[in-house]
């Protein structure tokens, strides 16, 4: 009860600052008669003396109520304690130089270090090549992408300032570090091409007015050349633009330097796919056209281009092409399978890796599309890598499961089936011995079957009082795969159970699974999500009252939809980053782009209804009680703008109906989650587990 009083009278003058919104509504327009009235719209001006007022009170208030956690410091002691070891990623060549990223525990940021030799030396003899934690005094500042000339000689790369997805472009030559010229400014979404050591294609997008940089639209992508030497104003629009408007738009030159690779897309589903002879003379010429089906080109070998596509193929093929060829001259290598695949190349052949109930195998073939192995893998778990210039007869690969810390292993070519060797094994202070991760399939509302990855400690007991996490994404094809999480362990250590089920609207199961959770079918991913915590609790892995929801971005929306269709199912919720005001998310920077997996408001009649029945901002309702729930975001968030969770923040304060908390964490100088310095996600995580399990009644930890 003390608790409850604590937080019920820190609040109450909050609000009465939300119900500002009262003089400061938005009109939604005569399209949208429900929702006119918008008391919480002028928390959209996230640059406002009265936003940047409600942002330090809210912050304030949760402070306030985390501090009351006796247990949270133990969290942070020991999480802090398991975080502090040597990380290390997988090498690669450029120049003559093995690159590899490093942390030594708990650095903000990877050092980017190298050797100036092919061997992999992990001594600290190596030489540090670039240290993102000198950016910037807190941090904040990360590296964002870097791309090497064909020969290793110019190195160009991309920071990114509070976790903007805005970058700035530094140009540097790799012997001896010395930056070559001014500073490239205002790039979003953009790769780095390099044509020779003349010169790289970057994309970006016309830079907001001062004010509303995060969040004002950024709708036309552009495609730029910039010659080294040159001034950025200067750099020759490629694509893009009012005569070719596209949202998305991307370049990469084939390793032999033959072609120039240009996809472009309105959506973040499907692109067109461009083809220029760089060799040759040729124009920039569009091979396959639309936006329904995606094209990716893998590689080239003597003219050859070896295509990946959806097109005929929901689970992806392998086609040629001969040179700059329409689609329709196309001929198939590798044909579909079962099971969505993805491809890489490296040392001549092409390595296809397939997602078996969202579990990964890899197969190796030669060009001609002849199979010559599968890999004996360490393990069940995802593998990251399998991929390498033309020459590399030696390439690395990573594998982890959610109770397997990632290793390094390397895979040396023959004419045989290979050597796969264990390289690098994680220095973690942690057993897998002690920990199980199964996976488990159940049946959704409409009958569908259902995939989860569920991990715990040894010797659990279903007697439905174990903490549980639900975490879920359910979009963009994106899959979610086994990994391993330093935070979650913490979670597992406590008894804790984590749960992750591959919903519909990812890519576990190929171009189907993922359309079967977008736009009038959006509710199936709800659905499924519901049908797990439903499967949890019937299983005796947990009950409502020890059950929290989690999931940021697509899947903060997905939280957020849960949480408001079936408030009693949960204890805890946690929606991050979140997409929460489904009327207007397409107005806010690149927003519109998302449109394939949502529709939009416009579209018509039965589209604005069916996002209106499940927004999450549309559907607090008065009196009801919802689970303890904070909210997460971070102020420079340019991509899901904040204004989404403070407007849910504010609905859920304004109409909560019972005494659980409706908190909201607003993260400062952070943005949509890339390049958050560690001990800013520690303190994340740390905060997220101490308010789960103060509000599923433990006075004190589980497993002190």
């Amino acid at each position: 009860m003390a608790r409850i009083l604590l937080f019920s009278a820190a609040v109450a003058g909050l609000l009465t600052a939300c119900n500002m919104g009262t003089k400061h509504s938005s009109d939604m327009t005569a399209a949208y008669p429900e929702t006119r009235y918008d008391p919480y719209g002028w928390l959209e001006n996230d640059r406002s003396e009265e936003t940047a007022d409600w942002v330090t009170r809210q912050n304030a208030v949760t402070q306030d109520y985390l501090n009351q956690i006796p247990y949270r410091q133990a969290l942070r002691e020991r999480l802090t304690t398991l975080w502090n070891y040597e990380k290390i990623g997988a090498p690669f060549v450029e120049g003559g130089y093995t690159y590899f990223y490093y942390n030594d525990g708990l650095q903000s940021q990877y050092v980017l270090k190298r050797n100036e030799t092919m061997a992999y030396d992990f001594s600290e003899e190596a030489e540090v090549f670039l240290d993102p934690n000198t950016f910037s005094e807190d941090g904040t500042t990360s590296l964002g992408g870097i791309s090497f000339s064909p020969d290793g000689s110019l190195v160009a790369y991309q920071i990114s300032e509070g976790g903007s997805d805005w970058r700035k472009v530094i140009v540097m030559d790799a012997a001896s570090k010395e930056i070559l010229e001014d500073t490239l400014v205002d790039v979003k979404f953009s790769g780095l091409a390099w044509r020779g050591n003349e010169g790289f294609y970057y994309s970006s997008y016309e830079k907001p007015k001062e004010g509303s940089a995060l969040s004002a639209m950024t709708d036309q992508h552009k495609l730029f050349f910039h010659t080294l030497g040159r001034p950025q104003a200067e750099d020759a629009l490629i694509f893009g633009g009012s005569k070719t408007p596209r949202r998305y738009i991307g370049a990469s030159i084939t390793e032999d330097g033959q072609y120039l690779v240009v996809t472009a897309a309105v959506s973040t589903t499907g692109n067109e796919l461009y083809l220029q002879d760089l060799k040759n003379g040729g124009e920039l010429q569009l091979v396959a056209g639309g936006f329904e089906k995606e094209y990716g080109v893998v590689t080239s070998e003597e003219g050859v281009i070896y295509i990946q596509t959806n097109d005929g193929a929901p689970n992806n093929r392998i086609m040629t092409a001969q040179g700059v060829q329409d689609k329709s001259a196309w001929t198939e290598v590798i044909p579909e399978g079962e099971f969505p695949m993805s491809v890489g190349s490296g040392g001549g052949r092409l390595y296809v890796s397939t997602l078996e109930h969202a579990v990964s195998r890899i197969d190796e073939y030669a060009y001609d599309g002849t199979h010559l192995q599968t890999m004996q893998l360490p393990g069940v778990g995802t593998v990251g890598g399998f991929s390498g210039k033309r020459s590399d007869r030696l390439m690395y690969f990573t594998f982890t499961n959610a109770i397997t810390p990632s290793a390094i292993y390397s895979y040396t070519q023959d004419e045989g089936a290979g050597q796969i060797e264990l390289y690098r094994q994680s220095a973690m202070d942690f057993d897998p011995s002690e920990f199980v991760s199964e996976q488990v399939f159940y049946t959704s509302k409409d009958g569908t079957k259902i995939p989860m990855t569920l991990s715990y400690k040894k010797g659990l007991k279903r007697n439905g009082k174990n903490p549980t996490i639900l975490y879920g994404y359910g979009g963009f094809n994106i899959s979610l795969t086994p990994s391993f999480s330093t935070s979650y362990t913490v979670w597992m250590e406590q008894g804790g159970v984590l749960a992750i089920p591959n919903i519909r609207g990812g890519g576990e199961y190929g171009e189907a699974w993922h359309v079967a959770g977008t736009q009038l079918q959006k509710k199936n991913v709800f659905e499924d999500f519901e049908a797990a915590a439903d499967y949890l609790i019937a299983e005796g892995y947990t009950s409502s009252s020890h059950l929290a929801l989690s999931g940021g971005s697509n899947g903060g929306l997905l939280v957020g939809a849960v949480m408001t269709r079936r408030p009693d199912l949960a204890a805890v919720a946690f929606p991050a980053v979140g997409v929460l005001d489904m009327l207007r998310y397409h107005t806010f920077t690149a927003g519109a782009g998302w449109a394939y997996d949502y529709g939009t408001a416009e579209d018509s009649e039965e589209m604005f209804q069916y996002l209106l029945s499940y927004s999450p901002v549309h559907n607090v309702k008065e009196g009801t009680c919802y689970p303890a729930t904070m909210v997460t975001t971070a102020d420079h968030d340019d991509r899901v703008v904040p204004a989404h969770s403070f407007k849910f923040a504010a609905e859920l304060q304004a109409k909560q109906g019972c005494s659980a908390p409706t908190l909201i964490r607003i993260e400062v100088n952070a943005g949509h989650g890339a390049g958050k310095p560690t001990a800013m996600v520690i303190e994340e995580a740390i905060d997220k587990f101490a308010f789960a399990l103060w509000n599923m009644g433990y006075t004190k930890l589980p497993n002190p």
